[in-house]
């Protein structure tokens, strides 16, 4: 049996296509600001990121790639990038002798809290300087929605 494709309409199409070309632009901007003000590379900063937002610096190496949405291969890759540079640390789980946590360094939350600043700085100037209050709510409340959704299909 042939299932029908719902096209986009021209509105839906619009929508959606000025949605990918603002994360695309976005990211583009802040990923080269981020790496030449503060010598950061996009990867580095989501992993010290999510780190410094979880308890004692530490999480889970398979939690933290699923938080990002990332593959195995492409944490573990970053990981040892940035155990290289000091910047975080392997720790072996104690109650679960396959899994590791990651666990950011002084000289990782230094880095972070290096280009944290600039970062707030940029998101401003690039995005919430040019919405009102009222649109940013509701940017807010369609990014929850869609993000509840795509994790409850994940489950």
């Amino acid at each position: 049996m042939e299932e029908t494709v719902r096209w986009l309409t021209p509105e839906e199409q619009h929508a959606w296509r000025s949605f990918v070309r603002l994360q695309e632009r976005l990211r583009g901007r802040l990923s080269r600001l981020l790496q030449t003000e503060s010598n950061v590379s996009p990867a580095d900063f989501a992993v010290l990121v999510e780190l410094t937002d979880a308890p004692d610096g530490r999480q889970r190496f398979l939690d933290l790639a699923r938080a990002l949405e990332w593959e195995k291969s492409r944490i573990s890759h970053q990981i040892s990038r940035m155990v290289k540079r000091g910047l975080v640390v392997r720790e072996e789980c104690p109650e679960d002798g396959r899994g590791a946590f990651v666990v950011i360094t002084d000289a990782g939350r230094a880095m972070i809290e290096a280009a944290a600043s600039r970062h707030v700085e940029a998101v401003r100037a690039l995005f919430l300087d040019h919405v009102t209050p009222a649109e940013l709510r509701t940017l807010a409340q369609i990014s929850e929605r869609v993000v509840e959704k795509l994790d409850e299909d994940a489950s």
